[in-house]
């Protein structure tokens, strides 16, 4: 949400800010998966069933959005995580405590295609990815804000590295932007997920709705300067 504006605005151009993004984010989620590991918040039992999917949906997202535009996937994206982000603020206990599910044949069914359109929209576009992966893990699966964000980086960091690869192989990476700007997310990941084990779901919920619904004003905003 802030990263590919920022590289739009720096003057690089839309895929290669696309490739170049992926390529920092990779950093960015490898460094918050292994700290939510260490911090044991992964159930990988859970992901070891979804990451197959994941992958996949992140292989053709790349291979789509190398070929076409992706003006109305940007308008509907807005309006889903604004639709998060409200719907979070108004359930006061959503994610606050940890109560996983007993998971039956609907509910696995639903978590293998989520993580398919979720590995899809990551390669494809990416941003507000993390929202949709914690939403759904909070709201479906009952997990609290430290577990759902734990589950989601490593999702997340699976989808990022095989939409890392594509782009290498199509040349849509600038690494002398990229890699300067990978070092920073680093250092932002780190003691982004240190302050969420530090001030637990009391400081990780208020973050989590102010960033997905300033991020959608954010893309509604940039549709319609687009528009005009």
């Amino acid at each position: 949400m802030i990263s590919i504006p920022a590289f739009i605005m720096a003057g690089v151009p839309p895929h290669l800010t696309l490739g170049t993004n992926k390529f920092s984010a990779t950093a960015n989620s490898l460094t918050s998966a292994i700290r939510y590991t260490q911090e044991k918040k992964v159930n990988w039992k859970f992901l070891a069933v979804l990451i197959p999917f994941t992958f996949t949906g992140a292989f053709f997202g790349v291979q789509t959005v190398v070929r076409i535009p992706q003006l109305y996937l940007n308008l509907l994206i807005s309006f889903l995580i604004l639709l998060v982000s409200i719907y979070t603020l108004l359930k006061k206990n959503l994610g606050k405590e940890n109560k996983p599910i007993q998971l039956n044949s609907k509910h696995w069914l639903f978590a293998v295609l989520f993580a398919l359109a979720v590995g899809f929209y990551d390669g494809f576009f990416g941003p507000g990815t993390g929202s949709f992966l914690m939403f759904v893990f909070i709201k479906y699966f009952g997990m609290d804000f430290l577990h759902a964000g734990g589950n989601s980086r490593v999702l997340n960091f699976i989808s990022n590295a095989i939409s890392l690869v594509l782009f290498a192989i199509h040349g849509k990476i600038w690494y002398a932007v990229g890699i300067p700007v990978a070092f920073a997310m680093f250092l932002g990941a780190l003691s982004g997920s240190r302050l969420a084990f530090r001030k637990g779901v009391l400081v990780v919920r208020p973050i989590f709705i102010a960033i997905s619904f300033f991020a959608a004003l954010k893309l509604i905003y940039d549709l319609i300067g687009y528009i005009r």
